[in-house]
Parts: structure tokens; sequence; C-alpha cells
């Protein structure tokens, strides 16, 4: 309860309670001195606001009860076992107090109660040992906190709602990065198919400045973070979308996603000697610095792109996105839109945290020293080793059953050099080349016999025909193995829809029968030509051999076989 100021205004009103317990501590002790009087009775009463009778009161309560404050009358309260019921209910208040009343009712023995603890009977009955509705709901309120309350009903989830959080103390800057997934809700058009993309980034936490960022028009893996990494360690383009924001970090703060704790993140940070900080998982208030950033913007860039999937309906209904006809930004579009954002974020965005200055401004003032990697330990640490010298031939690199050519190879086939080679997770098309003895680089190399665009777009078609083509049998499928049941109204076991009647299934089962036999037969089967002139027939040893009498003449090709 805040401190008020007396009618008078002589000083701040001291809570009756407070100051009971307070003026009786004082005056238990002068009594057990003996030191006693009734002037020190005055002076608390005075100063409580009570009478001088009341005081008197309070220390016979105190000698005799042994309490300095109020009497705590009795009261419903809330017991683990109630609590229980209660989650087993999901917070379901007045379910748990029909369920309590049954059960009062089953132990006394009475029927026909009403709601109220009650009997309809004639016959006096003893009352219910079971609290109101109302005292129920006062209970709950008085001894579960608001966030143990939202849990009974959303759990964890809703419970962390109303938890309250550190702030770290700002650092400066390079002190630590964060880094995350952000999926972007918005259909963009990659090759005729609305995609929603992801972004990768990371942000200094003490400057608020996005050092790097990369965009997959699907899920990212490894190759996000590392394509995301060099970018946010090179500071080689200091008019680019970032800024001179970047170099190396004293941490780096994730969560603990598959992608971000593989063994390729943590070498590539490891060569740096920069640890990594997995924090536990379900926690996002731990990296709060690029949650924001998830957060601003959706709300400050995303929310404005045509196709925002979490935009406003005036329906009730779910949006159908089939039937939404904006057209969609371009991958290359989108890509270059959110570049632009993020340099204004950088350069012309203020914050209150900032004291008003934007991140690269408050990056620039800061005097921390910062260093930078050399061009060639940030390529070669950001990327996978193959860990197999390799012979450059005249067909160029063999990796994975696939060729490797770059125009540097031209004079070096076929001379017995060992190469290495290192790549980028997931980037097959191109592969970086180093000496596998001294270590140099010795340049790129490209696939020897890449697909042009046209193939690359009709195996797509292909693939998307075949996929539409499994989906609609597969649906089919489903409706055959669906089987519909009719609704029921009692305790009984549901009657299957369409259903079969003794004649008809025998009907079917005979069809069946005879589609196996038909089945079985050769289809356009065709009589035999006739015999032609000069052919010799063979005839059974056993059958004695007939004379043709003058009477008929014997078949042939020309005379048709009797009727």
């Amino acid at each position: 309860m805040p401190e008020e100021d007396g009618p008078t205004g002589a000083g701040p009103v001291v809570p009756v309670a407070l100051a009971r317990q307070q003026a009786l501590d004082r005056l238990l002790a002068l009594d057990a001195r003996g030191e006693l009087t009734t002037g020190h009775v005055r002076l608390v009463a005075d100063a409580v606001g009570v009478s001088l009778r009341t005081v008197w009161r309070w220390l016979a309560a105190a000698r005799t009860e042994g309490r300095t404050g109020a009497r705590q009358r009795e009261r419903f309260t809330v017991t683990p076992q109630l609590h229980a019921r209660l989650v087993l209910w999901c917070g379901n208040a007045a379910a748990v107090h029909r369920e309590l009343l049954a059960e009062a009712r089953a132990a006394a023995g009475t029927t026909g109660s009403n709601d109220d603890g009650g009997h309809a009977d004639t016959g006096e009955a003893a009352p219910l040992a079971v609290p109101s509705l109302a005292t129920l709901h006062r209970a709950i309120r008085r001894d579960l906190n608001p966030g143990q309350r939202a849990a009974l009903v959303g759990g964890e989830r809703a419970r962390r709602g109303h938890d309250v959080h550190l702030r770290r103390p700002r650092q400066w800057r390079n002190a630590c990065w964060e880094g995350d997934h952000k999926h972007v809700p918005v259909e963009v058009d990659l090759h005729g198919q609305l995609v929603c993309p992801w972004v990768t980034w990371f942000i200094d936490c003490a400057t608020n400045a996005v050092t790097g960022l990369a965009i997959t028009p699907h899920t990212p893996s490894r190759d996000a973070i590392l394509a995301a990494l060099r970018t946010a360690i090179a500071r080689d383009e200091p008019d680019g979308p970032y800024g001179p924001v970047g170099s190396l970090p004293a941490l780096v703060r994730i969560d603990r996603g598959k992608d971000f704790l593989s063994r390729t993140v943590a070498s590539a940070l490891g060569a740096f000697a920069v640890p990594v900080h997995d924090l536990p998982a379900y926690t996002p208030h731990l990296k709060g610095t690029v949650e924001n950033l998830n957060r601003c913007a959706e709300r400050m860039f995303f929310a404005s792109l045509p196709r925002y999937t979490h935009a406003p309906t005036a329906s009730v209904r779910r949006r159908d996105r089939a039937k939404d006809d904006t057209a969609p930004l371009t991958f290359t579009a989108f890509v270059q839109l959110l570049l632009d954002w993020v340099h204004w974020w950088n350069t012309e965005h203020t914050s209150a945290a900032l004291a008003g200055r934007t991140p690269v401004q408050a990056w620039l003032e800061d005097p921390t020293p910062i260093e930078d990697p050399t061009p060639g330990q940030l390529w070669a640490f950001t990327m996978e080793d193959d860990g197999t010298a390799r012979t450059l031939t005249s067909s160029g690199v063999y990796w994975r059953g696939r060729y490797y050519v770059g125009n540097w190879m031209q004079g070096l086939a076929d001379d017995g050099i060992k190469v290495r080679i290192r790549y980028l997770p997931h980037h097959a098309h191109e592969i970086e080349v180093v000496d596998a003895v001294t270590g140099t680089h010795l340049g790129a190399a490209h696939l020897s016999d890449a697909a042009s665009d046209e193939q690359r777009a009709a195996v797509r078609r292909t693939r998307s025909a075949e996929q539409r083509r499994l989906k609609k049998a597969l649906a089919a499928a489903e409706r055959l193995r669906t089987e519909r049941f009719a609704a029921v109204t009692t305790a009984r076991t549901p009657e299957p829809l369409q259903a079969l009647t003794a004649a008809e299934a025998e009907e079917e089962l005979a069809a069946a029968g005879s589609r196996d036999l038909r089945a079985l037969a050769l289809p356009g089967l065709l009589p035999h030509a006739p015999v032609p002139d000069g052919w010799v027939l063979p005839r059974p040893a056993a059958m004695p051999r007939r004379e043709p009498s003058s009477q008929q003449p014997p078949p042939s090709a020309e005379t048709d076989p009797p009727q």
C-alpha cells in the first residue's frame, strides 16, 4: 500500500497493520524489561491513530495469544488437491465445483440436491461441506497469481507471458552478437512458384546494428549461417547495406538449433577463437536483441509488402491464399528491398535505447578497437574442407562424381599436382581449390557440364508434374481408405454410411469374379486364317486316313468349309 500524506500534512500515514506490528514488538520488549508505562502506550496510540484502549487490547492479545496482528479467520483455500483438479479441468472452476458437490452427496448418501447445496427431499439433511461457486472463485483469485491462473488454461507457454525478465547491461561494440532465423510471412515468386523466404541474420547487441544476413527461399541450413557470418565479419563494403559495422565478435549467442550447433559453424567460429554460447531451448528472452529485430522487421517492413500472409481480413473465415490475385514480388526484388530496409535500420533509424542515435552512429562513437581478419582467413575458415587430396587432371578436379574446371587450371593438368577442395554446404555448383602441400589458394572451379537455365526449368516442371500426380493419387487412395460413419446421439457403435445389402454384396462379388476370369482371357483373340495350298497338316498316328469320296471334294483354300 503506498504511503499517503496525513490530513495535517505532518508526514506519511503508515498502514495500521504494519504500525501495529512494529509498535507491539517495541512495547513487548519494554514490558519484558519492566519499563512499559502508560506514556509509551499513549505515544503508540497517537502515532497509529487509535484509542489508548485499543493499544492495551493489542497488548493483551499479544501476551495471551502470542499474535501481533489481526485474528485470522478461517476461510476456504486452494489446496494442492484442489489445484490438481483445476489443472485436470483446464481451469474450469464450475466443473470442479460440480464434481465436489457430487462427491459430497455421494459421501452423505443423499439425493435430489440442487447446485446450491440444498436438498429437494422433505426430510432435513446435513449441509454439504462444499463452498459456493463464488467462494471458490475468490479463493482461486486470492491463492493463485495471474501466471498460475493462465497456466491452468494455456500451460507453460501462457504462464511465461506473466514472467519478469532481467535486462543485460549494455556493453561495447562486438562484445556479443546474436543470431537467429526468421521466417518471412510474405509470398514471393521464384521461377513461377510462390515461396516464403527465410532470413538468417546477426545483430550487434551493444549498438543494435545488423552486421550481416543471408536469404534463402527454403528452410535455411548451415550454408546460410556461413554466408551470413562471412557477410557480417567482412567490412570490405563501407558503402554497402550494413555500413562500416562488422569484424570479429567476442561472443556469439544463438539458440539450440541443429544448424547453428553443427560442426561446420563451430569450426568456422572456433578458427577465429570466437566462443559460441548456445542458449537453452524455448528461451527467446535470453536473446532479446535479435528477437526484437524479428518483431520490428515484421511490423515495420514485412507488413507493408504485397501478399503478406498475416494481414487482417474483413471476413471471419481464414483467407484462401489460392484466390489472392495480388501480384507477388519476385525473389530478387524482395532481397533488394530487404537490403534497403537493413541499410535504413543501420543508418537512419533511431531509438531511445541508443539516446536518439542510429546504430551506425553508436558504432562509430564507440572507441573499442576492432580486429579484421585477412581475406584469406575469411574465405578459408567459413567453408568446409573435403579432407582428401585429389589429382588435377585434364578433365579438372573430380569430386562427388562430377568434374570441376576453372580458367586458372590451364597448363597445370596431368602434372601430378595434388589439390584439396573447400566448399559451402549444399553449394555443389562451385568449389574452392587449394594446393594440398602448401595450402595456397589456387582459385575457384565450376561444374564442367552444368545444365542451362532452360534445362533446369524443364526439370523443375517435370518434378512439379510428378508431385501433382502423386498428390492426386494419394488423395484418391485416402478417399477410398476413409470410411465414414453415421452420427450417433446415444452411446452405441456408429453404423457405416453407404452400407451394402446382402444382395448387393453378392452381386459385387460375382462381378469381381467374372472380371477376374475376363482378365485371364487373352484379349483380341482372332481365328486362324485358312491353310494355304501346299501345306501338309500333321495327322495323329492313331487315326486312320480317310480317302475322299467322289461325291464330296476335299476342302481347299478356295472353297468354304461346310456349315
